[in-house]
């Protein structure tokens, strides 16, 4: 801000001042800086969501346990035909560990225990906890697999190949090939609400000969997220598939809206 001067003998007018328009750049970047701490206010971070299956559960496994988040536990089921229900666990990067009875002190994590770290972005997950009977705290192991809305889409599919054994074939419109020991994503595999053909064989390591796994067919529902797993048979030399279905009524009910 400037000020012109006054001259009595010229008539001019007391001492006013004029703006000057190069304090206005300085006058807008206040303001941003201080509208920051309230627009970061205003982005308050989401709470992770998670469904979990205990894939091939042996007989002797518990059908719960308890998920430890750095400040709490809570009781969990551990369903291995299905995922289950939609769990809720507090914002931010957080470790996991499954433990047999309640917690509420991460000092007092028994050493050992199943552990897992979860990535403040990835607000939607599923939790994959397999038997692990060499771990004498809790006899499994979890593994984190991102479940989001941008990894995976209504009436996709998410496969894993848990074995040695590379599959391939078709799976309704969509083509799959997927190695050992990986993970794919197909696009949904027919359009509406109706049976497609699958048609999958298998090659063993080292063997150029391919067998053939299964021809069914299977039933779409765009609705929901699909997780397919590929694992090992015991005593069979063709792997196994496992199909789990994703259905959540509320992303339904958003997209209405």
């Amino acid at each position: 801000m400037r000020y012109e001067p006054y001259h009595p003998s010229s008539g001019g007018l007391p001492v006013r001042p004029v703006q000057d328009r190069r304090t206005r750049p300085m006058k807008l970047l206040f303001l941003i800086l201080a509208l920051l701490p309230t627009a970061a206010l205003a982005q308050k971070a989401k709470d992770h969501t998670c469904r979990i299956l205990f894939l091939s559960r042996p007989s002797t496994a518990p059908d719960k346990i308890h998920l430890f988040d750095g400040t709490g536990s809570i009781e969990v089921d551990l369903p291995r035909m299905n995922f289950s229900k939609v769990y809720k666990l507090r914002p931010g990067a957080l470790r996991l560990h499954l433990l047999p009875s309640p917690l509420d002190d991460p000092e007092k994590v028994p050493s050992g225990a199943p552990a897992a770290t979860l990535a403040e972005h990835i607000t939607d997950f599923y939790l994959l906890v397999t038997s692990d009977p060499a771990n004498t705290v809790v006899p499994m192991r979890m593994q984190i697999i991102n479940a989001g809305a941008n990894k995976l889409k209504r009436g996709q599919m998410l496969w894993f190949n848990l074995t040695k054994k590379a599959v391939a074939g078709t799976v309704g419109s969509e083509k799959l090939v997927i190695k050992p020991a990986s993970r794919v994503t197909l696009d949904p595999p027919a359009n509406g609400n109706k049976n497609y053909p699958v048609n999958l064989v298998f090659r063993l390591p080292d063997n150029e000969l391919v067998y053939p796994l299964c021809e069914t067919q299977w039933r779409h529902d765009p609705r929901s997220r699909t997780v397919a797993f590929i694992i090992n048979e015991p005593g069979a030399r063709a792997p196994r598939i496992l199909v789990f279905p994703d259905y959540r009524s509320k992303e339904k009910e958003k997209e209405k809206e």
